[in-house]
């Protein structure tokens, strides 16, 4: 059985090759005038002192409950940069005492039952590829221990109703997992974030995942029908509807929630069938606003393309789809029903009339894996390995992300680039290049995502890290923007950003309800909000 790394992104024979490595090597000395680049060994397990668990495990959960050293490793962290920086620097301080891997509804039950009446901070785990400090086991001195409870074992489909194009399933199912059961019915959920090999229903409902396609089916929102969720307070259902006018949507208040709540444990999800009609085409702009003014009014347009990203120019020539002269405009279309290629001849149309440029569009079932944006696929996939080699290296690459209105758009867009840019200069001494993709478009807004590099080194990294997130949250929030549009807040995103975002009213609403769901503020301490009576401390406060 293959083993996942403790110290990054994906399995442990999943490394990248010698030539891509000296070639990594090449692009930070000449990035930041270096003589030599040097790296830091991956680590062995056996390298790492862990301490010893500070609680006893209960004769009751002796089998659900592990002490395993790499289970302990891998649960400490998720997968943001400082959480590869610290694991690859074989810093963990503040490892889960235990793993828990429940099997059933009641024994998740059992697990905080004896939580919440021995003060057990509980951390809900799905995949661990939390990019925002939302997995990880610090939770301040306010608890005698604490635990990561594991979904992994609840992990299938229940029932599929094909007549209603849902499927009950369970939370800890992986997306490949997901889809590859789906297929046997020749249905699919379509929902593919960055993270889908290594994350779970559960977690997309937890963290409001967004998924890559680009407009209508975005965020996991629109995807869930119904929900159940294990409270230490007992069992919150909502009712099984394709809408419903009764009150606060239950289901809303659930998604989002970040594991400070409760265990999601299966939902009902909407499907669609797979589709068959594909066709995409990649358009050039010289100008950012053209480009702009054209994805709007795709965006606006109601054709709903399944791909419609802009790259600036840079991030374009950064990740293989462009030469760095122009910006691009990637797009694709799907259907399982019918041929989409009025969708994008009117695409075409719009973008043509914004000055864009394009070559004869691409109507092949494998469209989207081919060209500029088969390209940007491919590099997109993995970013994150690349990003561990040069965290190796003790170099900052990392992503930003937000989301704003038409009327701001470029601006915005630009103040962020500079304000960015910027900041990291002042932090480092170096200066970087900021870059922007457009991944997700509604007809009164845009999320724009923004990837950077910053020089330091690893005995700086951690540190350094910290002030640009700690910068970046706050320009974000500032120019009127969300401090994250799909990457959740956990415990990286409320300084500078999300406390200052959330309504002073909506927080009391926040801490009330935890109050009452979860009396003994045992369910992820510190992500969104503190418990009631507790202010939690950890190393982003």
């Amino acid at each position: 059985m293959r083993a996942r790394k403790f110290w990054g992104w994906g399995y442990e024979d999943e490394l990248l090759t010698e030539d891509e490595e000296n070639n990594i090597d090449k692009r930070i000395a000449s990035t930041f005038n270096l003589d030599s680049v040097n790296r830091i060994n991956i680590p062995k397990i056996e390298d790492i002192n862990l301490k010893n668990s500070s609680i006893k495990k209960p004769n009751s959960l002796d089998g659900l409950l592990s002490d395993n050293k790499l289970e302990r490793l891998n649960h400490s962290y998720g997968k943001s940069f400082p959480d590869s920086a610290r694991s690859i620097l074989g810093q963990f301080p503040s490892p889960p005492d235990f793993v828990a891997f429940p099997n059933t509804e009641e024994e998740i039950s059992s697990i905080l039952d004896w939580a919440s009446s021995n003060d057990i901070a509980v951390i809900p785990y799905g995949g661990g590829s939390s990019v925002c400090g939302g997995v990880e086991t610090d939770v301040g001195e306010d608890y005698k221990g604490v635990i990561s409870l594991d979904m992994k074992n609840l992990n299938s489909i229940i029932d599929i109703d094909k007549d209603s194009r849902t499927a009950l399933i369970q939370g800890g199912i992986l997306g490949p997992d997901l889809e590859t059961k789906l297929k046997e019915h020749e249905l699919t959920m379509r929902h593919y974030p960055q993270s889908f090999e290594f994350s779970t229903l559960g977690g997309w409902i937890a963290t409001r995942s967004g998924g890559h396609y680009a407009t209508l089916y975005t965020h996991i929102d629109d995807f869930v029908e119904s929900l159940r969720m294990i409270t230490p307070s007992g069992l919150y259902e909502s009712r099984r509807l394709p809408g419903s006018g009764a009150g606060p949507s239950p289901d809303r208040f659930a998604i989002g929630s970040e594991g400070i709540m409760g265990i999601i444990t299966q939902a009902s999800m909407r499907l669609q069938d797979r589709p068959t009609f594909r066709s995409s085409c990649t358009v050039e702009f010289y100008d950012y606003r053209d480009a702009l003014n054209a994805l709007r009014q795709i965006s606006q347009a109601g054709l709903y393309p399944a791909n419609c990203r802009l790259l600036d120019s840079n991030e374009a020539l950064f990740n293989g789809a462009g030469d760095g002269s122009k910006h691009l405009l990637i797009l694709a279309f799907e259907s399982a029903d019918h041929d989409k290629t009025y969708a994008l001849a009117r695409a075409l149309e719009i973008s043509k009339d914004n000055q864009g440029i394009y070559e004869e569009p691409n109507q092949s079932s494998d469209a989207h894996r081919s060209g500029s944006s088969g390209n940007w696929r491919n590099s997109f996939i993995k970013a994150p390995y690349f990003r561990e080699s040069f965290t190796r290296r003790g170099i900052i690459q990392d992503t930003f992300e937000t989301a704003i209105t038409w009327d701001k758009s470029f601006e915005f867009i630009e103040n962020i680039k500079e304000q960015s840019a910027k900041a990291i200069l002042e932090i480092t001494g170096r200066p970087s290049l900021v870059t922007c993709r457009i991944t997700h478009s509604y007809p009164d807004g845009l999320a724009p995502y923004f990837t950077f590099g910053a020089y330091a080194t690893p005995e700086t990294m951690i540190e350094v890290w910290k002030e640009i997130k700690l910068s970046t949250n706050e320009i974000c929030i500032s120019n009127s923007g969300t401090v994250t549009h799909h990457h959740a807040v956990g415990r990286d995103h409320r300084p500078n950003g999300y406390d200052d975002q959330r309504p002073d009213l909506f927080n009391k609403v926040l801490v009330s309800a935890k109050s009452s769901l979860d009396p003994k503020g045992i369910m992820n301490p510190g992500v969104l909000i503190d418990p009631e009576g507790k202010t939690i401390e950890n190393w982003m406060s």
